[in-house]
């Protein structure tokens, strides 16, 4: 009988009741009904805490109350009512629920404003792809530096849609590539993909990350190390498109010298 009472108050406890409203209430169950002080002697609680738990358990309409003071008495609810009490439980989360879902918009738009730096690291190719998809967010021309050759070979088939799904959100970019064949090929198709170009010698300013810079985030994508990153900063995104704007005034400088 021990284990099985032990078990009960588990379970009660599991589907919300505290300690005391267990005792409490398993006591007047087993008494049909009783006064505070007999409730309370029966749970083992003082008779100031029984008065508490017994209106805790009235709230929860477990509990009923007959008569008035000095021959109150408290009567148990036919254990039906827990079956209540959970739908009750479960709809008040769900619409919690639902008001946390239609403010967490808002107080993440706080948040940016903020201006508190995020690093956010992906790996393999579904990470590499995924950073890609947030660039696919932005609210202005993207500024970008790439090595075709690399991103093609690491995510074959995939960039012929991105550069799709790009130009169909009306989302520009202006790309310095290492100049080599490929990066030419891809040129060819500036105006359609809504694509302005400019080329450096890639003997000389060769490299292989890719980095895209929108809003106010910096995405690297490193091919050879599998890894995406997303640096999300004012501060810094400011500073990237600033230096970004002297590389493009050189690389149109130097595309220009290097196509003679």
């Amino acid at each position: 009988m021990k284990k099985e009472l032990s078990t009960l108050q588990k379970q009660l406890q599991i589907i919300g009741l505290s300690d005391n409203e267990v005792s409490a209430y398993m006591a007047l169950l087993e008494l049909g009904k009783g006064t505070v002080s007999q409730i309370s002697r029966k749970a083992q609680l003082n008779r100031t805490t029984g008065y508490d738990v017994l209106d805790r358990l009235v709230a929860k309409e477990l509990v009923s109350i007959s008569g008035k003071e000095p021959k109150q008495e408290y009567l148990a609810e036919s254990p039906d009512r827990l079956e209540s009490l959970i739908v009750n439980e479960l709809e008040k989360k769900q619409k919690e629920l639902d008001q946390a879902r239609k403010i967490i918009p808002e107080l993440k738009s706080m948040h940016n404003v903020a201006g508190r730096p995020q690093i956010r690291f992906y790996e393999g190719t579904s990470g590499l792809k995924e950073v890609y998809e947030d660039t696919l967010s932005s609210h202005e021309a993207i500024r970008a530096y790439a090595s075709v050759d690399d991103v093609h070979a690491a995510l074959p088939g995939y960039f012929p849609l991105y550069y799709k799904r790009r130009t169909e959100k009306g989302i520009p970019i202006r790309a310095i590539f290492t100049d080599n064949p490929e990066g030419r090929e891809l040129s060819k198709h500036d105006a359609e993909e809504i694509r302005e170009s400019a080329f450096v010698p890639a003997e000389t300013y060769g490299f292989h990350p890719e980095i895209n810079i929108y809003d106010n985030k910096v995405m690297i994508a490193s091919w050879r190390e599998q890894l995406g990153i997303i640096i999300e900063s004012v501060e810094i995104a400011d500073a990237m498109k600033k230096i970004y704007e002297l590389a493009w005034a050189e690389a149109k400088r130097l595309g220009g010298e290097h196509a003679k």
